[in-house]
C-alpha cells in the first residue's frame, strides 16, 4: 500500500515523539506503610515492613516498637497470617501479648530507674552543701548575717534549696528520735518524762522521707 509522504518525514515524526516521551518528568514514587493490605485486608509480608521502617526517618525506638505491637493486633482472626489455621494464629496473638507485657513491664523499669537517678543526683548535690550551710549557721549565731548583703544572700540559698525538698531539723522540746537525732551529751531533766531534745549542737537535714543527716543534740533524760 502506498505511502503519502517519505519515509523521512516519518521517521523524524517517530523520533520526535521518543524525544518528547524522555523529556516527560517522572511520576513521584509513593511509599504505602501500611501494615494492613486495604484491598485484601491481609496482613504483610515482615520483609516489606522492615524495608519501609528503613526508608522511614528513625525516631524513638520505645515509641515505635509500640507502634509495631499496637498495629500487629489490628487484623482480624483470619487474616493474621495468609494460610495460617486458627491454632497457629491464636499461638502467634498470644506470643505478641506476651511479648507486649515484657515490652510495657521493661518501660516501667526504665522510668522507675530514671526516677531514681534523678533523686539520687538532687541528694548528691544536697549532700554536698551541707557543710556551706553549717558555715552560715555559725556565721548566724555570732551575729555575722544579722544584716547586709551576705545575709541576703544566705536567705536566697536556704531558700533555693527548700525548693529541692531540703529540710532542716533543728526541732527542742521534741521527744528523742534515733531516726533522726544523734546523742552527744544525757542529762537528767527536772520537768520530763521521756527522753527529750533539750539543745541541737549541729541541725540536721533531710530530703523528703530521706534522712541526709541526724542532728546532734544533747537529750533531756527522766530524773
Amino acid at each position: 500500500m502506498p505511502h503519502h509522504g517519505n519515509e523521512e518525514e516519518h521517521g523524524s515524526s517517530e523520533s520526535r515523539r521518543d524525544a518528547n516521551s524522555e523529556n516527560e518528568p517522572q511520576k513521584p514514587i509513593i511509599h504505602d506503610n501500611r501494615k494492613v493490605d486495604p484491598k485484601t485486608g491481609q496482613a504483610r509480608h515482615p520483609d516489606q515492613e522492615h524495608a519501609d521502617a528503613v526508608d522511614s526517618p528513625s525516631g524513638d525506638v520505645l515509641s515505635q516498637a509500640e507502634d509495631i505491637l499496637n498495629s500487629v493486633e489490628v487484623p482480624a482472626a483470619d487474616s493474621v497470617a495468609q494460610g495460617a489455621d486458627g491454632a497457629e494464629a491464636e499461638e502467634l496473638r498470644n506470643d505478641l501479648r506476651r511479648l507486649q507485657a515484657e515490652y510495657v513491664n521493661y518501660r516501667k523499669r526504665v522510668e522507675r530507674d530514671r526516677a531514681v537517678a534523678g533523686e539520687m543526683a538532687v541528694i548528691g548535690v544536697l549532700n554536698s552543701l551541707l557543710p556551706v550551710l553549717d558555715d552560715v549557721d555559725a556565721a548566724r549565731q555570732h551575729g555575722d548575717l544579722a544584716d547586709g548583703p551576705f545575709a541576703a544572700i544566705a536567705a536566697k540559698l536556704e531558700t533555693a534549696l527548700k525548693t529541692y525538698g531540703l529540710v532542716r531539723i533543728d526541732e527542742t522540746g521534741v521527744e528523742f528520735d534515733p531516726t533522726i537525732h544523734e546523742a552527744l551529751i544525757q542529762q537528767p531533766g527536772p520537768d520530763v518524762e521521756i527522753d527529750t531534745v533539750s539543745q541541737v549542737l549541729r541541725s540536721g537535714y533531710r530530703a523528703g522521707e530521706r534522712v541526709l543527716r541526724a542532728a546532734q543534740v544533747i537529750v533531756a533524760v527522766p530524773a
